[in-house]
């Protein structure tokens, strides 16, 4: 099994919000893992940022979790992915604004991974998502 890490948590350990030693309260031993879904939101995160330090510290923040293992996107992955989506807008629920936690969710579960986040509401009606919300 393994973690991956949902793109708030890591802004939320970046900004001091959550303790490194928070998240390893639930992934333990286990290997965490990194999306490129998350890399595209940080890198847009920093990109946009109006102040230049801020652009700095976020650029330096993403290349500090780049170190993490790479979870890929693929063909199985776009299975999923199709299929989660179709299953959520057939229970009446707007899946067009979640495309990036859909990606998110279709990798934990393609590879069998824990999904840790702070917001439940979007992930927490992804059927088959093995789901962690930290407090």
């Amino acid at each position: 099994m393994g973690f991956l890490i949902d793109t708030c948590v890591w802004i939320d350990v970046e900004r001091g919000v959550l303790a490194p030693g928070d998240v390893a309260a639930f992934t333990r031993d286990e290997p965490v893992f990194l999306s490129p879904v998350t890399i595209a939101e940080l890198r847009f995160g920093a990109e946009t940022a109006a102040d230049p330090g801020i652009r700095q510290q976020r650029l330096a923040g993403l290349r500090r979790l780049q170190s993490r293992p790479l979870v890929p996107i693929d063909g199985v992955t776009g299975e999923v992915f199709g299929t989660l989506a179709a299953e959520i807008r057939r229970a009446g629920r707007q899946h067009r604004y979640r495309v990036q936690d859909i990606w998110l969710a279709s990798q934990a579960i393609q590879h069998g991974y824990r999904l840790l986040t702070r917001d439940r509401v979007d992930f927490g009606d992804i059927p088959g998502l093995d789901l962690v919300v930290i407090g």
